[in-house]
């Protein structure tokens, strides 16, 4: 018995057991899960939703899943995004990040750290589950990015992306440069 509590407690830090109970990611090649989200921007808090479905064949599409806003690794992720936007755009690329946090927090966090594109909220967690993104024994978003091309496929993922040096960044550019 205590061995098998073990076994969980231990599934519980590594995060397998949220992992799993987030369901099952899409896969490269697959349609993206369309979602209809709210969300801010810098400048105020949208009066519409993000409607993934309506945004798919302008650009390919960065989708940013993370923890939550005002975080240290979530603000250096955030601002990486930020200060490579044009770049990323010169690759037609459009960002979206997502988070579990209410768009009140999103406009302040965004207003705050001059980010130029859109924080979508995902407060009940549904989006994160269906792509695979929440963490269900924490309560929060993985940190998650995939990307889907202008014909609404997955074309990139990657489920551990890390904020820590720019690696994970330097991946997901060459995703996009083999897009273009």
């Amino acid at each position: 018995m205590k061995s098998a509590m073990m076994i969980g407690l231990l599934a519980m830090m590594t995060g397998t057991l949220g992992a799993a109970a987030a369901g099952t990611p899409p896969q490269v090649g697959d349609s993206a899960p369309d979602f209809s989200l709210p969300y801010a921007t810098r400048d105020s808090v949208a009066s519409d939703s993000l409607v993934l479905s309506s945004l798919v064949g302008k650009h390919n599409l960065v989708l940013a899943f993370y923890p939550a806003d005002w975080s240290g690794g979530c603000t250096k992720e955030v601002c990486t995004l930020r200060d490579n936007f044009a770049a990323l755009g010169g690759l037609n690329a459009d960002v979206i990040g997502i988070s579990g946090d209410y768009v009140f927090s999103h406009h302040e966090w965004a207003k705050h750290h001059d980010l130029p594109f859109r924080l979508a909220s995902d407060h009940s967690h549904e989006v994160a589950k269906r792509y695979g993104s929440f963490n269900e024994a924490y309560g929060y978003n993985r940190r998650t990015v995939f990307v889907v091309d202008k014909a609404g496929k997955i074309a990139y993922a990657d489920l551990a992306y890390s904020s820590r040096d720019a690696a994970s960044f330097e991946k997901l550019q060459a995703a996009l440069k083999a897009l273009k």
